[in-house]
């Protein structure tokens, strides 16, 4: 399943040399349906998320994900959903924005760049990715080592376009009822937003209703759905030199108990 368009037209090529591969053109919140339509619903031996953003999305210039070259400022995961970056700028709030860039940006600075999208924008709409992270690092008064100012600026309007963490909340509900017993649910995260909503999820599906994961559960208690297993696994110094944005990666495994 993908909500990409250009993932799916990819993802055709593998089905024609792959037995037994069906892709979808599907967001993590149409999970359940896509299953029973696939008649999997209960019977799925895994469910694999694998969160944010694509390396062949932020390569393509013109998806906008990226202020390491100009393009349209974009950033839908399905470009025939919902509405732009650009538009989304041009119309909220200034406090709309900050609350966006906190939130899902964890941006210091949200209140400083705000205002400096309000001020543009007043005269001419910004369009483009450039336009955007130049203006981003005017406003911040620090840098961040190794890092661009508009990161942060960037991620948010991401999620915030996309919904992203909406998705993945509805998602992992979906997850849990589509496996089998004894079927397994991986999820890869790339930043601490994410992985925080799922080993949250992880860990209250885990837990009896007294919240012991420990202790046996009484006859009268809800009995815990999931089982984690083994500790998180981030990539290796080797995976990082071959493939340097899976640094930030964390991946967290739980099997369904019954």
């Amino acid at each position: 399943m993908d909500r990409d368009p250009a993932a799916i037209e990819h993802g055709q090529q593998l089905v024609e040399k792959t037995e037994g591969l069906s892709v979808v053109h599907a967001a993590f919140s149409g999970l359940e349906g896509v299953a029973r339509s696939h008649r999997c619903f209960g019977y799925a031996n895994g469910v694999l998320f694998d969160l944010g953003v694509s390396s062949p999305q932020l390569d393509d210039a013109r998806r906008g994900f990226s202020f390491s070259s100009d393009g349209p400022l974009d950033m839908r995961m399905d470009p025939g959903c919902g509405a732009s970056a650009a538009e989304w700028l041009q119309t909220a709030t200034e406090r709309e924005i900050v609350d966006v860039l906190k939130s899902l940006g964890e941006e210091r600075y949200a209140r400083r760049i705000a205002r400096s999208i309000v001020e543009r924008r007043s005269h001419e709409s910004i369009s483009t990715t450039a336009q955007l992270a130049d203006l981003v690092t005017r406003a911040a008064p620090t840098r961040e080592r190794e890092k661009h100012p508009a990161t942060r600026t960037f991620q948010a309007l991401r999620i915030h376009v996309n919904q992203e963490l909406d998705e993945l909340r509805v998602g992992l509900q979906q997850a849990v009822d589509v496996l089998a017993p004894g079927g397994r649910l991986a999820v890869i995260s790339f930043h601490s937003l994410e992985d925080r909503i799922v080993k949250r999820y992880l860990r209250s599906e885990s837990r009896t209703d007294d919240g012991d994961v420990r202790r046996p559960p009484m006859a009268d208690t809800r009995l815990p759905r999931l089982r984690i297993t083994g500790k998180p696994v981030r990539p290796t110094k080797e995976e990082i030199a071959r493939n340097p944005r899976a640094r930030s990666a964390i991946l967290r495994v739980a099997e369904k108990r019954h």
